[in-house]
């Protein structure tokens, strides 16, 4: 549990409403072991210094890199051991006042976890995948298993009063206004949600990227406008798809990075998603099938009917 703690402390600081001391992790791990070191003697309560001290160098050492492999590599396997620690970490941050932003961030990718789990089981056992919906895209690997989960899924509160405004944010922008649900997978539609690596708002915006599409991430920090994130979120999903030819494709751009995406693709001759896939990020693999799902169960249209951005 030591660690558990240590690495939301890395996170962020810890009083409330404040903002992490660095939008970005520290560049080595030198710097990110003495950042975490700093703010559990600063800002742990006396109580929890009592009940935690702060790792050794070698255990920090061994769950950071741990933790980094798990988010970068392409192994399912890998990604769904992380879920006991997970599961910890989220524990604790839901006890700590102004830290439901994170955790919200979190929780997501706990989700993507469980997911990971079950794909492991499914490729282990002798049974088939669940067969697709009728009409489903039979290119996007591990969409049943994804449908089946966000059928599932009750639509979280404050739908009623964003969605309509990220609806017509995208259409503005060209884009086909279903794929607004994005921000659901995001953020669970928490215009403050953050992650521990700088992402913020309810489409996870990182603060370089958000600059290059306009806004301004300190006082305010536009990210967290839902009417402005999504005009940028939208632009940014119409310039990958001009690149890429395809949602599936833009929407792991989106999350792995363009120059991850193109290399995989011009490594493989591949020009769709399914080809790459198992070489991009567990969490892309995950977050692929799993937007494309979420946005058939909310609005009834599946990806194979999302047009392309219009002109």
């Amino acid at each position: 549990m030591r660690l558990r703690w240590i690495l939301l402390l890395a996170g962020g600081a810890l009083t409330a409403g404040a903002d992490p001391p660095s939008p970005t992790p520290p560049a080595n791990t030198d710097e990110l072991y003495k950042l975490g070191q700093q703010l559990f003697d600063q800002y742990a309560p006396p109580e929890v210094k009592e009940q935690y001290e702060f790792p050794s160098r070698e255990p920090w050492d061994a769950f950071a890199a741990r933790l980094q492999h798990a988010l970068e590599n392409n192994s399912l396997e890998e990604l769904a051991a992380y879920e006991p620690e997970a599961r910890s970490a989220l524990a604790a941050l839901r006890t700590l006042p102004g830290y439901g932003d994170y955790a919200d961030w979190l929780e997501l990718r706990i989700d993507e976890i469980e997911a990971a789990k079950q794909a492991v089981a499914l490729a282990r056992s002798t049974a088939p995948e669940p067969p697709l919906a009728r009409g489903a895209p039979a290119g996007i690997p591990l969409y049943s298993l994804w449908l089946a989960r966000e059928r599932a899924r009750p639509v979280p509160a404050g739908a009623a009063d964003l969605m309509p405004r990220l609806r017509k944010a995208f259409a503005a922008e060209g884009v086909p206004p279903e794929l607004a649900w994005l921000a659901e997978a995001e953020s669970s539609l928490n215009p403050s949600a953050r992650s521990p690596a700088g992402a913020r708002g309810l489409f996870q915006l990182m603060p370089g990227t958000a600059h290059s599409l306009g806004l301004g991430t300190f006082l305010p920090d536009e990210r967290t406008d839902p009417e402005k994130s999504a005009r940028a979120a939208a632009g940014y999903l119409r310039t990958l798809y001009a690149r890429f030819g395809s949602w599936p494709l833009a929407l792991a751009a989106y999350n792995a990075g363009e120059g991850r995406v193109s290399r995989e693709l011009a490594s493989h001759r591949a020009s769709d998603f399914a080809d790459v896939a198992s070489a991009l990020p567990a969490q892309t693999r995950m977050y692929v099938p799993k937007v494309c799902a979420l946005v058939a169960v909310r609005t009834g249209v599946g990806p194979e009917a999302l047009p392309p951005p219009r002109a």
